[in-house]
């Protein structure tokens, strides 16, 4: 910074005006999960370089950077450092025009915090970190601008100079079975100060509330009266620091944990002061790649899009894109697929692989040059690079890494990941939830905030050993003809193998977790609600209640996100039934908001599937309503259930009239021929319509001719049935 000019305050505050543009745009990636969750993947290859719909983690980063304007990057190694440098090195990256990518390694950090300190003593030497810098993890995906909310943060900072950091927040209600996120994270308990978007509490429902409660102490409201607390907010992982969060880890050896221990501990601290602020995003993407179900979520948000321009048919940070077709398959332009092989939607074909005959191939990714036999089934799983599949094997909901071979007949069950070169016998079946590698078990599993460190530059044995392992060239655990070991499930993590797997949640347990919230119907008036606005009234806390109409819209958005996730991953009727009976349970609904929000649900995804005409919406609803009519059926027993659906049905023409509006007459037929509607439902629906105003009868005089046709029906019918009496 230069020197001070004379001339009084006005001259200062201009410098600093002018300092803070000449600042360069920074941010520090930690190329570090420091955490074990990708284990025994990552025990040969960082985390930052594993393929997520086949381009490298980091890649989704660093382009994200560079697109939202961060000119400077430092890039923090430690676990499998040379790997990540040697990568960076020959990519794109090192000589990219707009962004400077810097790397600093350690090999002593073994948590975030130290990973920070570091910095901070590399900040002391050399003044690398000009001012406001962007934190993140090289596992986030995101396409959030950064530049308004630098210069948000920055313009706070003069206001208040204790405001040191801006954490990225987004609405993400956790499943009320659970308890966790579309990612796999733990439900998040946060509160807010309405006004200024202050960070006051901050617990995660695992490790401060395992009851799935929070508990709010009456002196939160002492200097804050208006307090806005959410169970329903995703940490993004995304934070705009000053530069005293380095000093503060510096200052704070005990903190090694970002959240756990560097946010929770600035929030208990009376003696500093330092604050900590949010930022909701809304209309942009942003998530961390924490476990293998936020592996599975957003390889799944990617393939659809919602990541742009992150996405397979764009080029990006040197990769090489695919062709997108119909049903949102992405296929490589030398890809090779039979004739007779089936690939369904949301499916992605790699460069240089080989589709046999009659495979069929939905909801997957296929890495480069893979070769795949005859008759193969792969379903919702994840195939990297060179891999071998041979004839008719079945791989379900599993990530199979690079170099693996699967000989012929062999069986993945859901939930297993083959780490790297593994090879499975012939006719082999490999347990759900498995996970295996050529590395052995270590006899003590590191916690998640040790080091999980084996770097390629030096003698890779020496290192594993050093975390009790041993590298054997053959192993007989999965066949005669097989080499892995299969790793055993530590005591105590049964329940992490199935909350982080990319299978979908076991029928059984679904089950199991809804008969214990049936049993549990204790009410604890000691603990505050966990949503809401608590505002200070004398010695009492009053909770403004939340809109019925918000919980409705909450409802509606949980039950969408489900029923989409129920289609992508083909999950069974009454697996979908269970969900959203617990969502039900959490949001005090009746069977009609559910036949209404599972109708709701329907129709979205028939209109955000492509299509060019009414004709092909009409045929993508036809496709998702004839396949999924048994869940809609389960919620409209009733001639109330059935009319809230069609009312539905009216209340979206409404707001869609060009799109949906023509087509209310034939979607409504296709209900009643489907059996999903009564003639007395939509008879009903029409007498009730008929004392309407003018301007809200429109979808009732379209399909006017439908409704004389039901009722002569229905006159006829009443005839017969005289006429039997009659007779009788």
């Amino acid at each position: 910074m230069g020197a001070q000019k004379k001339g009084g305050g006005g001259a200062r505050v201009s410098e600093d005006a002018e300092e803070q543009s000449r600042q360069r745009l920074q941010a520090i990636l930690l190329a570090d999960s420091f955490a074990t969750k990708f284990r025994p993947v990552t025990l040969e290859r960082p985390k930052v370089l594993l393929p997520i719909v086949n381009v490298p983690m980091i890649d989704y980063t660093l382009a994200w950077l560079e697109y939202a304007g961060i000119e400077e990057v430092f890039v923090f190694c430690c676990a499998h450092s040379t790997q990540i440098i040697e990568y960076l090195e020959k990519s794109e990256w090192y000589s990219h025009p707009n962004l400077v990518v810097r790397t600093i390694e350690s090999h002593k950090s073994i948590s975030a915090g130290d990973a920070l300190r570091y910095m901070y003593e590399q900040q002391t030497e050399t003044s690398q970190i000009q001012g406001d810098f962007v934190l993140v993890s090289g596992d986030t995906v995101s396409n959030m601008p950064l530049a308004d909310l630098i210069q948000e943060h920055r313009d706070r900072k003069k206001k208040d100079e204790k405001a040191i950091m801006t954490m990225v927040i987004k609405q993400s209600k956790s499943s009320s079975l659970t308890h966790q996120s579309r990612l796999g994270t733990d439900q998040l308990f946060i509160a807010v100060d309405p006004l200024t978007k202050q960070l006051l509490h901050y617990e995660e429902d695992k490790i401060d509330h395992p009851s799935g409660s929070v508990c709010l102490d009456k002196s939160l409201l002492e200097s804050n009266p208006s307090v806005l607390v959410c169970n329903d907010m995703q940490d993004c992982y995304i934070d705009i620091c000053s530069p005293e969060v380095l000093s503060l880890f510096e200052d704070n050896f005990d903190y090694q944990h970002l959240r756990r221990h560097f946010v929770k501990g600035v929030l208990v601290d009376d003696i500093m002061g330092y604050k900590i602020f949010t930022h909701e995003i809304h209309s942009s993407y942003a998530a961390r790649i924490d476990n293998f179900r936020s592996y599975d979520t957003v390889s799944k948000d990617i393939i659809q899009r919602w990541t742009y321009p992150y996405v397979p048919d764009i080029n990006f940070s040197g990769n090489r894109p695919l062709r997108l077709g119909r049903q949102g398959i992405y296929r490589a332009c030398d890809a090779v697929l039979s004739r007779s092989a089936d690939v369904g939607a949301s499916s992605v074909i790699g460069y240089g692989t080989k589709i046999g005959d009659g495979d069929k191939i939905l909801n997957s990714v296929i890495g480069n040059g893979c070769c795949i036999g005859s008759n193969v089934v792969i379903e919702g799983s994840y195939i990297w690079n060179n891999v071998t599949i041979e004839d008719g094997c079945e791989i379900r909901n599993a990530i199979v890494c690079d170099g693996v071979k699967i000989r012929a007949g062999a069986v993945l069950q859901p939930g297993v990941v083959l780490s790297f070169n593994v090879v499975v016998g012939r006719d082999f079946v490999v347990p759900a939830y498995s996970k295996v590698s050529l590395l052995q078990q270590p006899t003590t599993e590191d916690s998640d905030d040790e080091l999980e460190y084996a770097d390629s530059s030096s003698a890779t044995a020496d290192q594993l050993s050093g975390l009790n392992l041993q590298m054997e060239s053959k192993a007989s655990e999965l066949g005669p003809d097989g080499a892995g070991y299969i790793w055993e499930v530590c005591e105590g993590a049964h329940d992490e193998e199935w909350k982080h797997s990319v299978a979908p949640i076991p029928e059984d347990k679904l089950a199991e977790i809804t008969q214990a919230i049936d049993d549990d119907d204790t009410d604890d008036e000691s603990v505050v609600p966990t949503s809401g606005e608590l505002k200070s009234d004398a010695d009492s806390i009053n909770t403004d209640m939340n809109d019925p109409n918000d919980d409705y819209d909450y409802f509606e958005k949980e039950v969408e996100g489900t029923v989409l996730r129920a289609v992508e991953e083909n999950i069974k009727v009454d697996l979908v039934t269970l969900e959203i009976n617990g969502l039900r349970l959490s949001y005090n609904m009746e069977s009609a908001d559910c036949a209404g929000a599972t109708f709701y649900s329907m129709m979205k995804l028939a209109v955000d599937t492509p299509h060019n005409s009414a004709s092909e919406l009409y045929k993508n609803a036809a496709s998702i309503i004839t396949k999924w009519k048994e869940l809609l059926g389960f919620y409209v027993k009733k001639i109330d259930e059935q009319i809230e659906v069609i009312m539905k049905f009216e209340e979206m023409c409404q707001e869609s009239p060009k799109e949906l509006g023509p087509l209310f007459t034939q979607i409504l037929h296709l209900l009643y021929d489907k059996d999903v509607l009564q003639e007395d439902a939509i008879l009903r629906w029409a007498e009730e319509k008929a004392g309407a105003d003018e301007a809200d009868k429109v979808y009732l005089k379209q399909c006017d001719t439908f409704i004389q046709w039901l009722k002569e029906a229905s006159e006829e019918e009443d005839e017969d049935d005289e006429d039997e009496e009659e007779d009788d």
